[in-house]
């Protein structure tokens, strides 16, 4: 059993598991993996090097719980077999939704995140875990959130959103992440979202200040440098494979490392100092990736001894395309009270508090088709007044996750129904599965 099981433990199966940063968290919560599926072999092999060296797991039984693949390819698990598994986690790809990216959602390749939804309806677990980039709480997905919450329904589940903040629960860095918490109607009356520490956490100076002082600083200089740090960090990105070597991020947030005596256009091999081998023309230090997965936070007795294999871009990646485990494991402690009905009984409110997008509203379930002048005054009637250039934009938006029918008027005009969700959600025709085909070596 892994040292952080209960005689009983409560189980998960994790789809795009990465390397462990979830999983670590749900298991130092109390939840024991029945499964864990992820695509990339590097960060797998972390993933079960670690289910052994850290968790307490046997070789074979490690080998067994991680399974690498396309985790929508049943040839990869069969989810049938896990039916009634207590939770469903996952961190679907992140890049349909991201600011950084072109927000294609449901017509983006990668996007597994209404198929997560439609593969709890098909499993039946007592709880759904799903995490993603704040890009998904915003005006632009308030349609495609709509759905999910709908389906959800429809499988007798409440779901909630919430934005939270990895700062909030004692990482060094803002990380913020858009997480959806579905449960049976039975265990979501006991569910509270997990209370932000009452201390913040500590400056990427203070917390890097002991790996640091490995590399051959002089003591002056080091306390200057720990002082310039004085800082939480700007959100670790990991990147993907289509890009180059290890950075820590845009331009803003290169801008922000400098300010903190930090240079973000790589990572070094070890840790800084005046003797160490230095970039050309690099005026600050750079960090290493123990470094990196300290600030993404593994530190601490619960989350220190995480290893992680592979070259330093292959780690790298890993670490920053994770989940923090300290926050994932406040997630799965408030899901697991939850579940074990120890959490306080609550009111249950069903319906969303998110924004619905009134063109999604007032085409939704409708039969007969609209111009965009009869959205307008349709809209401005019920409250809810747009102008017609707003309208369109929103219609250009929707047209990306649901199919827009179009029906040219005898006056020039053009009238618009909702089609269907074009979201992959397990069908064996959709061209998500050439499109994945194709672009297989650039997906991480």
């Amino acid at each position: 059993m892994s040292g952080a099981a209960e005689d009983n433990p409560l189980e998960v199966v994790e789809i795009c598991a990465g390397a462990g940063g979830q999983s670590l968290g749900l298991e130092r919560a109390g939840f024991r993996h029945r499964l864990a599926v992820e695509l990339d072999e590097h960060a797998a092999r972390t993933l079960r090097h670690n289910l052994v060296k850290v968790l307490g797991y046997k070789e074979k039984e490690a080998e067994d719980t991680v399974c690498i693949g396309d985790v929508a390819d049943p040839k990869v698990w069969n989810p049938d077999e896990h039916k009634g598994v207590d939770l469903l986690a996952g961190g679907v790809p992140c890049p349909p939704f991201s600011i950084a990216g072109k927000q294609l959602g449901a017509s983006d390749e990668r996007d597994l995140f209404a198929w997560a939804v439609e593969l709890c309806g098909r499993m039946r677990p007592k709880a759904l875990l799903l995490e993603n980039v704040k890009g998904l709480s915003g005006n632009r997905f308030t349609a495609y959130r709509k759905h999910v919450l709908d389906r959800l329904q429809e499988y007798d589940y409440i779901a909630e959103w919430r934005l939270l903040q990895a700062d909030q629960f004692g990482v060094s860095q803002l990380r913020p992440r858009f997480v959806l918490i579905a449960l049976q109607e039975e265990y979501a009356k006991h569910f509270h979202w997990p209370e932000p520490h009452a201390e913040p956490p500590p400056s990427v100076g203070v917390l890097l200040r002991d790996l640091m002082a490995e590399g051959d600083w002089s003591a002056d200089r080091l306390k200057t440098w720990v002082d310039q740090a004085d800082s939480i960090a700007p959100t670790i990105v990991g990147g993907s494979k289509k890009h180059g070597g290890a950075d820590l991020g845009p331009t803003r947030a290169k801008a922000a490392w400098e300010a903190m005596g930090i240079d973000g256009k790589g990572v070094a091999d070890v840790p800084p100092g005046p003797k160490n081998p230095r970039v050309e023309g690099v005026e600050h230090p750079m960090l290493t990736t123990k470094m990196v997965a300290r600030i993404q936070g593994w530190y601490g007795k619960e989350f220190a001894d995480w290893e992680f294999l592979g070259k330093k871009t292959a780690q790298y990646r890993q670490i920053g395309n994770a989940f923090p485990p300290p926050v994932a494991k406040a997630l799965g402690t408030a899901i697991k009270l939850a579940l074990l009905k120890e959490g306080a009984e609550r009111p249950l409110v069903e319906a969303s508090e998110a924004t619905l997008d009134p063109v999604y509203k007032l085409l939704h379930g409708r039969k007969r088709a609209m111009t965009v002048e009869q959205m307008v005054v349709k809209l401005a009637s019920s409250g809810r007044p747009l102008e017609q250039p707003e309208v369109e934009r929103r219609l250009a938006h929707l047209g990306h996750d649901f199919e827009l029918i179009q029906k040219p008027r005898s006056n020039g005009e053009v009238a618009f129904l909702l089609g269907g969700f074009k979201a992959f959600l397990g069908q064996e025709d959709h061209e998500r599965h050439e499109l994945f085909a194709q672009n297989r070596a650039k997906i991480s």
